[in-house]
């Protein structure tokens, strides 16, 4: 058995593992590089393998730094099956969708060479798309595959696969419970190999209730100026847990009313598929549901459908609420709103989520005053704010909690832990940690690098 890593190695981007046992090549998503031009730039070299080999494919969760590369691996050669949970294949759809016409704009704008993959690869690799449900067993040959819950985004998980002997884990992305809606992250006892991520393994987040009470704050400050807050909203699990705050916020009384205007077309796809998975949210979640409560729908909110419904948001006076696409601002509506609201000191743009290193959204909130979007300069003057709790990933303590359940005892405790998924000084930081908390041997693996296991 043995693992190559052909990325997220050195960067939370471009997510792939290439695991060889019991005669099989798997690979274990295959997502896009975002990010910086140069990054980007990755997406458009030939896979460190031969994709015509490649017997299946297991996608961990439906974010494109994790399934972005799927249709080029078919335009590639590849005709096997891919596997994820049912929810992950129907928001899958969508995603990669949207990313398509994304490259067919970029094409447009920087050449032909910007299109990895076209519709039909796409058409393809949705026909070749299984979906299980958690702890539902599937086996390829010999081989034993069980997702388990990581309580990221809807669908999202944590694979568990055992071949010869072994039992090897790929954490996915890791949730940062308690959220609202989802269930929190499965723990597992045992493992003799792990691959696991580090996003925000260098640092703490603000508690949980914390979060909701600077939503809270954040709403009243623009009620009071009478101006506009602006929130890049990945359509994924941040915009349906605000939703589902703001909504319980309203109905507390404990922030006065303001329009909101969920202005993201594919964050209102991902809405509805969200309803159609019920059975997958937490107790609370359904008993809301259960008493009558639409969690995604309140007085007050807009859903913005088309282009000339999003260009009537301008016209509307403050205060108002519009969280839009796409999370890290490289793209969707939320470029226009910036261009109409930053250089305004009464207006404000709340960061919620994870932001890319090199993308607009990371200079933003790193407090560049002086930024260019859409052709044209702009001058940020509203305030700049930022609310940790909102990520989707667990952080440092959350992942060693997780990490160290499988260190409970020494036989369970893994032979090695692989570090991936993270800025490199994050990556390191986290190994340390690892180690000196619980004992066990870490690795920062490098780009390409094959490890026998």
């Amino acid at each position: 058995m043995k693992i190559k890593f052909c990325g997220a190695t050195g960067r939370v981007t471009g997510s792939c593992y290439l695991l060889e046992a019991e005669g099989k090549k798997i690979v274990i998503d295959c997502g896009l590089f975002q990010g910086s031009s140069g990054d980007r730039g990755k997406n458009q070299e030939p896979f460190p393998f031969d994709p015509a080999k490649i017997d299946v494919v297991i996608a961990t969760h439906s974010h494109i730094d994790h399934i972005g590369r799927i249709p080029k691996l078919y335009r590639d050669g590849f005709r096997g099956e891919i596997y994820s949970t049912k929810p992950a294949r129907d928001l899958a759809k969508i995603f990669l969708e949207d990313t398509l016409n994304l490259m067919k704009g970029d094409a447009r704008r920087d050449g032909p060479e910007k299109m990895i993959w076209m519709k039909e690869d796409l058409t393809q690799a949705m026909n070749s798309w299984i979906g299980y449900d958690y702890h539902e067993p599937f086996f390829i040959e010999d081989i034993k595959v069980e997702m388990l819950d990581a309580g990221h985004i809807l669908g999202s998980a944590i694979v568990r696969i055992t071949a010869e002997g072994k039992i090897i884990i790929f954490s996915g992305d890791l949730g940062n419970p308690p959220v609202p809606i989802l269930e929190d992250t499965d723990f597992i006892e045992k493992a003799d190999y792990v691959v696991m991520e580090s996003t925000y393994g260098d640092r703490i987040h603000e508690e949980s209730e914390f979060r909701t009470e600077k939503l809270a704050n954040a709403m009243r400050e623009i009620y009071e100026r009478k101006g506009t807050l602006l929130i890049p909203a990945f359509a994924m699990e941040r915009t349906q847990e605000l939703l589902y705050e703001i909504n319980a916020l309203s109905l507390s009384k404990k922030t006065p009313d303001i329009p909101v205007f969920l202005d993201s077309p594919l964050a209102i796809k991902a809405t509805d598929i969200y309803a159609r998975y019920k059975n997958y949210f937490d107790k609370e979640a359904q008993y809301l549901i259960n008493s009558g409560d639409d969690i995604f729908d309140f007085p007050g909110l807009f859903i913005t459908k088309t282009a000339e419904e999003s260009r009537k948001i301008r016209r509307e006076k403050g205060p108002k609420i519009i969280i839009a696409g796409s999370g890290m601002s490289t793209g969707g509506r939320i470029l226009t709103h910036e261009v109409n609201y930053l250089p305004d000191p009464r207006n404000m743009i709340l960061f919620i989520g994870f932001q890319v290193k090199g993308t607009l959204g990371r200079r933003i909130k790193e407090g560049e005053k002086e930024i260019r979007i859409m052709g044209q300069d702009v001058r940020v003057e509203a305030e700049v704010k930022e609310i940790s709790g909102y990520s989707a990933h667990a952080d440092q303590k959350k992942l060693l909690y997780w990490l160290g359940k499988m260190c409970n005892t020494e036989q369970n405790k893994p032979k090695k832990v692989f570090i991936t998924h993270g800025e490199p000084t994050v990556s390191d930081i986290f190994a340390q940690e690892a180690r000196r908390q619980l004992g066990i041997d870490t690795i920062v693996p490098k780009e390409f690098e094959e490890i026998e296991l």
